[in-house]
């Protein structure tokens, strides 16, 4: 812990760059659609499979990066993580077919969604070891501008890499980011303790739970399928998911160890709305990183990169607002503010017309980058504080997930709106939906009484 405190820079720089390459890789990818479908010679709807394979393989592996770290150290989840991202970079860039493509995207969703639990876990525990008694607000606020303030930036990235170098750069980029965080984690983050005994494969699959992050797989897969078949819905995916869902609870309720503590998300209903708000709210903020995206460019005729950079300002303000909220390890107040902002900010998304001035879409986005920034450190914090050093690793994993459903569910949302044609009324209808969405998250925050003790805690600790 050089020049006294836990959190030196040597520690925390690693765990920041690798949580910093899952959402920049989610959005990268959008300016890239196009030449990868004149490259492959594939139509452009079937490139967005790049999209949904990485959606997929990060919403199963962020809670099983979590588990594993739990159990087997999150250093090495950490590093396996990165190396995975490596793979992936490797194998997109020297690609030749779109399946090889699916591949890669795959193993950079595998590999991004170990940084977020791991680094977690690595703070959590490092907070306790120092005998620190709250929250270490700057390191998490960092950490969550480095995880979510950063995914409007994927599309101004991606634009200027294609622009210049072409459609591979956008895999081949994470070759030296990957390679320098592995490096950095590598001499910088303590080794973890070494694991206990020999174990047999069944053991380590026991210990584990193999059985339930397969179903939770399986579960995640088909309900994913049904969202992505709208405004067409495969009825059968969704029956699919409901059974297999209803297997994974009974399991989960049954087994020693399991991967999800389904015990704990009922006993502990204030985490399992904090994972709700968290869902609620990036449901909506993805709505616009996407929807306003989409609509701005079939009505202005702008690129996508170009739409990108009316969305910088959002994360700019995201950024700006997370850190003195997470400084303070508030919670209360901020979860009250993303809730009445997304509002404020889906009734400013009800008026934008094809004819507004650019200003005026300026303005509305910039009021969501307020929602972000203190959607994500309030949620944050309050898991926080919500789950015990155990259990933090699953339980920030599977936080994850619940970000990445909402974002699946603003793609089903935006996909079935403007299926026949994008519209000034079809953004109107999403504005409506997502003001709905806006006021059940500020239900969940209003009368939740452990937020209010938590906020009282806090400012009692101060």
């Amino acid at each position: 812990m050089s020049g006294g405190t836990p959190f030196s820079w040597r520690f925390v720089a690693p765990l920041y760059m690798g949580s910093t390459l899952n959402p920049i890789n989610s959005s990268m990818i959008a300016t890239a659609l196009v030449p990868i479908s004149a490259a492959m010679h594939v139509s452009v709807a079937q490139t967005t499979t790049l999209v949904t394979a990485l959606y997929l393989a990060s919403s199963i592996a962020q809670p099983t990066a979590g588990k594993l770290s739990e159990e087997f150290g999150p250093r090495r989840v950490f590093l396996i993580g990165i190396l995975l991202v490596l793979l992936g970079g490797v194998l997109g860039g020297s690609a030749r077919d779109l399946a090889t493509l699916v591949v890669a995207r795959v193993f950079i969703g595998v590999g991004t969604s170990t940084a977020y639990p791991s680094a977690m876990l690595l703070i959590r525990r490092r907070a306790e070891a120092a005998g620190m008694a709250k929250p270490p607000g700057n390191v998490l606020g960092a950490l969550q501008i480095a995880g979510v303030a950063t995914a409007a930036v994927g599309l101004p990235i991606g634009g200027v890499l294609v622009d210049a170098l072409g459609w591979r750069a956008t895999f081949l980029v994470n070759i030296p980011f990957a390679i320098v965080a592995f490096l950095m984690a590598s001499f910088w983050i303590p080794k973890d303790e070494p694991i206990e005994g020999t174990k047999t494969i069944r053991e380590v699959a026991l210990r584990i739970d193999v059985t339930g992050i397969l179903a939770f797989a399986a579960t995640i897969t088909a309900l994913m399928v049904f969202l992505f078949s709208l405004p067409n819905p495969v009825w059968p995916a969704l029956a699919i998911s409901a059974v297999l869902g209803a297997a994974l609870l009974f399991w989960e309720l049954n087994v020693k160890r399991p991967f999800i503590d389904v015990r704990l998300l009922a006993k502990n209903l204030a985490l399992t709305r904090t994972y709700t708000r968290f869902a609620s709210l990036t449901l909506c903020m993805y709505t616009v990183l996407y929807g306003v995206t989409e609509w701005i460019g079939a009505a202005r005729g702008v690129s996508s990169f170009e739409a990108g950079l009316l969305l910088l300002p959002m994360s700019v303000i995201s950024a700006l607002v997370v850190g003195p909220i997470s400084k303070r390890n508030l919670v209360l107040g901020p979860l009250l503010v993303s809730a009445v902002s997304s509002i404020v900010a889906s009734i400013g998304v009800l008026v934008l017309t094809s004819s507004t001035p650019i200003i005026w879409i300026l303005v509305v986005t910039s009021v969501f980058g307020v929602t972000m920034g203190t959607m994500s450190s309030g949620n944050q914090t309050a898991l926080y504080t919500q789950v015990t050093a155990d259990q933090i690793g699953t339980a920030s994993g599977l936080f994850r997930t619940f970000g990445y459903i909402g974002s699946i569910a603003s793609s089903a949302l935006i996909g079935v709106v403007f299926h026949a044609k994008v519209s000034d009324i079809g953004m109107h209808r999403i504005a409506v939906f997502m003001m709905a969405v806006s006021v059940l998250a500020l239900l969940l925050t209003v009368m939740d009484r452990r937020l209010r003790e938590a906020s009282k805690n806090m400012r009692a600790e101060s």
